[in-house]
């Protein structure tokens, strides 16, 4: 017999619900007994105090048992919500979520990459978390999950999209200076849809390629390609030849040429341009000399072309 789950949204929503009805149901009925009391023992109604008794067994009995068993049944709940979110279908699609300052990248079957999580709707989705440097946490709202990337070790968290639709993604761990842009999207597509995305190659020339690339190391959650201001220079202004300021000292500067941007990615602590935060971590180990030539080869082209293949001014 094929064991059942209940999905992450439900598994939570009924814990969520059960604790509020009952939270809900107290505060009524603490408030209206507060009322009763009041009017009733009001000073005139009782202008003389009664006696107090010493002691009642049935009623400490009462109020004893009664918040004991919403206790349990509340832990009972959340054992069971627990369990749907620790127990992953066998049928689940396997994505390796990939955490760094600042940005996401998701790793399918076959190696397709992607800096949105693209799952199928309806099929059980079973991710696996890393981060390349600091403390991150994996937030999806809409489907109820959160679970922390820590360096070092790989988590787990599991999800299933009833439905087609675009869903927000979040990191909650504070990591750092950019950390409110650590934002990308859910992408729910329909199963037929998401097996064709799977299984077009992702394979491309030039620009596109390097695109991909740029994507894949999370260079673009620092760095623009229209010019606009963020955490690092933005690749928009990069010309072979050019000088670059550096930081700390006033005559020191930099020729942007292969060199200086293997150094930049490779060694970024080494010379940061004046103005800009040194908060880069270094791609050394991280990325293979193929897709290192081929972000120098586009970064170089960058001031000649802009993001939509035409002239810059």
């Amino acid at each position: 017999m094929t064991p059942t789950w209940l999905d992450t949204t439900e598994a939570v929503d009924k814990v969520f619900l059960y604790i509020f009805g009952i939270s809900l149901a107290l505060l009524i009925l603490i408030t209206a007994v507060m009322v009763f009391f009041i009017i009733r023992f009001h000073r005139s109604r009782q202008t003389k105090p009664k006696d107090i008794p010493s002691s009642c067994l049935w009623l400490e009995i009462t109020w004893t048992l009664i918040p004991t068993l919403i206790v349990l049944s509340m832990f009972w709940y959340g054992w069971q919500g627990y369990l749907s979110l620790t127990n992953v279908p066998s049928d689940a699609l396997p994505i390796k979520a990939v955490a760094r300052q600042w940005s996401w990248s998701f790793v399918y079957p076959g190696g397709r990459t992607s800096s949105k999580l693209v799952v199928p709707a309806g099929k059980a989705v079973r991710i696996a978390i890393v981060s390349e440097d600091v403390l991150h946490s994996l937030y999806i709202p809409a489907f109820r999950i959160k679970k922390d990337a820590v360096p070092g070790m790989t988590t787990h968290v599991w999800f299933r999209a009833p439905e087609s639709g675009s869903f927000d993604l979040f990191c909650t761990e504070y990591c750092g200076l950019a950390h409110a842009s650590m934002i990308t999207t859910v992408e729910v597509l329909p199963a037929d849809e998401f097996d064709s995305w799977l299984q077009t190659p992702q394979e491309a020339a030039g620009t596109a390629k390097s695109r991909q690339l740029l994507e894949q190391y999370g260079c673009l959650a620092c760095h623009s390609l229209d010019g606009t201001p963020r955490i690092g220079p933005s690749f928009a202004r990069l010309a072979e030849g050019e000088k670059v300021q550096l930081a700390g000292e006033a005559e020191k500067s930099a020729i942007v040429n292969r060199e200086y941007l293997k150094r930049s990615i490779l060694d970024p602590q080494s010379e940061i341009v004046q103005g800009y935060p040194a908060v880069m971590p270094s791609f050394r180990d991280k990325i293979s000399e193929q897709d290192l030539q081929l972000l120098i080869d586009f970064l170089l082209q960058t001031d000649k072309t802009s993001t939509s293949g035409e002239r810059r001014p």
